[in-house]
């Protein structure tokens, strides 16, 4: 099958690139720049020249290709809400011309405080908006489906949540947590990820809303005394006021409590994820 891949340079987008091709599928990358597409082409990749604000250049991807798998998000968080809002509507341009569409939202989306399922409706996220989108193009005869990411998908490369929390501890001399640090994260190894989009596109049905999460929860405080140990010093809790120091923009995130299912996605899609938890992979390789 031919895949347009937005994101196909990126952490993920790697991993999952590598899955489509050792599969037999063949890519086609959307490149914003000169060195996106050459680092395609050196892998043998054919490069779609755009960006997330040229619809025309995603919708002529879309149409180029029998399915689309949309990684690509703009990870400004000073400009959150507008980077939202540019992927809903990158996301309607594509899903206006694709056959089989895979969005990516978040499992932090999702209620917190309790273990949430694939059957649970997003809460009022904005992200959750671009989720209906997504699901309601199955309506209209889209083979369309939505991937929800745990918080931290791990692993050689990661630029996400943990290594921010490790750059704040050495800068400051403490790994922080917010309050008592027993909310949870899930967590899912990149190579996992790369494997359960492929049998998304292969095995997933048309509305279908997928978790991209390995590990169903780890406690925020096991995480900062992983960067403590390794660092070698103290971990610390912190008051609101405290964790908008320590972390920035990260602190919004540092007290969801986001435990996150998967049975279905792996009934579903026939997926065992088999790659290393968040915490022996931190201690492997992090430091």
């Amino acid at each position: 099958m031919r895949v347009f891949v937005t994101g196909a340079t990126g952490f993920i987008g790697e991993a999952v690139v590598a899955e489509l091709i050792a599969a037999g599928h063949s890519v086609l990358g959307l490149a914003r720049s000169d060195a996106s597409a050459e680092a395609l082409a050196r892998k043998g990749i054919a490069a779609h020249r755009g960006e997330l604000t040229d619809l025309d250049s995603l919708r002529a991807g879309a149409r180029a290709s029998e399915a689309v798998i949309h990684l690509a998000f703009i990870h400004d968080f000073s400009v959150y809400q507008a980077a939202i809002e540019t992927d809903r509507v990158a996301v309607e341009a594509m899903l206006a011309e694709a056959k089989t569409f895979i969005g990516v939202t978040g499992s932090a989306t999702l209620p917190s405080g309790r273990l949430a399922t694939e059957r649970d409706a997003p809460g009022g996220h904005a992200r959750g908006v671009t989720e209906g989108v997504v699901v309601d193009a199955a309506k209209r005869g889209v083979r369309s489906m939505v991937v929800r990411l745990a918080p931290s998908v791990h692993g050689a490369g990661d630029k996400g949540f943990v290594p921010m929390m490790i750059a704040a501890a050495r800068r400051d001399g403490f790994a922080g947590y917010l309050g008592d640090g027993s909310n949870r994260w899930p967590a899912m190894h990149r190579s996992d990820a790369g494997t359960l989009f492929r049998l998304a596109l292969e095995r997933g049905q048309p509305a279908a809303r997928l978790h991209g999460v390995a590990e169903q929860g780890i406690e925020v405080r096991a995480i900062a005394s992983v960067i403590g140990e390794a660092l070698g010093m103290p971990t610390r809790s912190l008051s609101v006021e405290e964790a908008r120091a320590h972390f920035g923009w990260l602190a919004a995130f540092a007290g969801v409590d986001n435990p996150t299912a998967n049975a279905i996605t792996r009934e579903a899609l026939g997926w065992t994820p088999t790659g290393p938890e968040l915490l022996a992979d931190m201690r492997a390789h992090y430091f």
